[in-house]
């Protein structure tokens, strides 16, 4: 037991003297190595204080060289300078001495136009005198002053002025008047040769053919009733005489009497003839009349070349075609007066719709001059404004018969246009339009009659047919409205003959039995 504690007692002394030998070795060495590293240190210092000192050195040397070159090259820019500045004393002294040299000459100069002037001056002192002597003398001689023979001068000069000026403006003026003659001649010829029209041919009365001279019974009726309402209901006089299967139908108004014929002509296809076929066919012809109305306005359009009317204008034109003047055709004479004012348009130079536009628009009022107060140029100015047309068509409308003056080429053309149309041979005849003038007249003396519902002028104007309204006029005030209208037409109208005034009252009762 006791050698083992000693052996571990020795083994525990030995390994702490292995431990303290060691630790001593380590700490020798250490100290060692401190020693070396505090020496390497002290080296590396030493070297780093050697290098900046260098360096600094070279960085002394090369400032100092940097500032010599520097002021070298500042000494010789200066030096330049200088020489430049010298250069340029030398030259302005030279343009002192030039300019000083200059302004001697010119003193020179001043003295010379000095005296010059100063001669010029008694010169023209010594003319003035002179000319007022020449003056005071003429003067003498012609007994006139200066004022009074300046005026006697110019007066004379301006008499021989106004003189020849008088002369060369008549001369001018036969010239222009000459050559505008000649060429109105040949524009007028031109359009009257490329718008050649057939001569106008109106009648006041059409013929019906019948099928046979029964039908003549039958469209009589019994008492003559079918044939009085037919006047009756168209305003037209029916002639039944000895003409064979032919009925005349006579009336101023071509529409009343388009309208009878037509109606006529369906009666006689359909074979039933009696007051109230009568009626429906009057009616039915009146809407087909209407329709023809709208076609010939538009065919009036087309054959005009104008576009864009508003459609009432149209319909307006489409009446013309049942309207006369001084027993020319309206319608016709419309586009004729559109294609004339188009083509003297043309042939100077100008557009020629607007003219044509104004041409065929020019006579619009005659369409419903019958029917509104006033002058067919007035109603178709009103047409015009109304139906928003140019204010160059409006002008030209109002300007076609010199109600204005004429203020653009196209009002004239149209004027020009209007006369032709109406001056050719053949186009118009006095005594029908003044005819148709006294019928209108008739008729509308008996529609401005109060109670009067309708009326005819028929038999050629030796009889009006009268309807009155029977709820306003009664059978006994009959006989007084046919007197005052007999009185009113024989203050207001002037014809040959007498006049029938025809009253009719007719009193209906319509019933249904359900």
């Amino acid at each position: 037991m006791m050698p083992i504690i000693i052996k571990l007692i020795i083994g525990v002394v030995g390994l702490i003297i292995g431990v303290l030998i060691g630790f001593l070795y380590r700490k020798k060495v250490a100290e060692k190595e401190i020693g070396s590293a505090e020496q390497e240190a002290t080296r590396i210092i030493n070297e780093a204080i050697k290098s900046g000192e260098t360096k600094k050195r070279e960085a002394i040397l090369e400032a100092k060289d940097e500032i010599h070159r520097s002021r070298t090259e500042a000494e010789r820019e200066i030096k330049e300078r200088r020489n430049e500045t010298q250069k340029l004393e030398r030259r302005l002294t030279q343009k002192e001495e030039s300019l000083d040299r200059k302004a001697d000459a010119l003193d020179q100069k001043n003295e010379e136009l000095s005296r010059k002037l100063a001669q010029v001056q008694k010169t023209q002192e010594e003319s003035e005198q002179l000319k007022s002597e020449q003056i005071a003398t003429l003067e003498r001689i012609s007994g006139l002053t200066r004022d009074e023979a300046k005026d006697y001068l110019v007066s004379s000069i301006e008499r021989e002025a106004e003189h020849d000026a008088a002369v060369k403006l008549r001369e001018i003026n036969q010239r222009t008047k000459d050559e505008a003659e000649a060429t109105a001649r040949e524009l007028i010829s031109i359009a009257i040769q490329r718008c050649a029209a057939d001569h106008v041919a109106e009648a006041t009365v059409s013929v019906v053919p019948l099928p046979n001279d029964e039908m003549k019974g039958r469209i009589i009726g019994r008492e003559g009733r079918n044939i009085r309402t037919l006047e009756t209901l168209t305003g037209v006089d029916l002639i039944i005489d000895d003409t064979p299967e032919a009925i005349t139908l006579s009336s101023f108004d071509p529409v009343r009497r388009e309208v009878a014929r037509m109606a006529l002509e369906k009666l006689i296809a359909d074979g039933r003839i009696h007051p109230s076929r009568i009626e429906e066919m009057v009616e039915k012809s009146r809407r087909e009349i209407e329709q023809i109305i709208k076609s010939e306005g538009e065919r009036a359009t087309f054959e005009a070349g104008i576009h864009g009317l508003h459609p009432e204008l149209v319909k307006l034109l489409g009446r013309l075609r049942y309207r006369t003047s001084y027993g020319q055709n309206v319608l016709m004479h419309s586009i004729e007066v559109a294609h004339v004012a188009g083509i003297l348009a043309s042939e100077l130079g100008l557009d020629p719709v607007p003219a044509r536009r104004a041409g065929l628009l020019h006579d619009i009022g005659k369409a419903v001059d019958h029917e509104v107060e006033g002058s067919h140029v007035s109603i178709g100015v009103d047409l015009a404004k109304k139906y928003k047309e140019n204010a160059q068509i409006v002008h030209a409308i109002a300007a076609h018969h010199g109600d204005v003056e004429p203020q653009t080429v196209i009002a004239c053309l149209v004027q020009a246009a209007d006369a032709i149309s109406a001056a050719r041979p053949g186009a118009r005849r006095e005594n029908l339009e003044n005819y148709i003038k006294r019928l209108e007249k008739l008729e509308e003396i008996a529609n401005t009659t109060p109670g009067v519902s309708g009326s005819y002028a028929i038999q050629a104007g030796r009889e009006i047919r009268i309807i009155v309204k029977p709820e306003e006029v009664s059978d006994d005030s009959m006989i007084l409205l046919a007197r005052d209208v007999a009185k009113r037409i024989e203050d207001e109208l002037d014809y040959p003959g007498q006049i029938k005034i025809n009253m009719i009252r007719e009193t209906r009762a319509v019933d249904y039995a359900k």
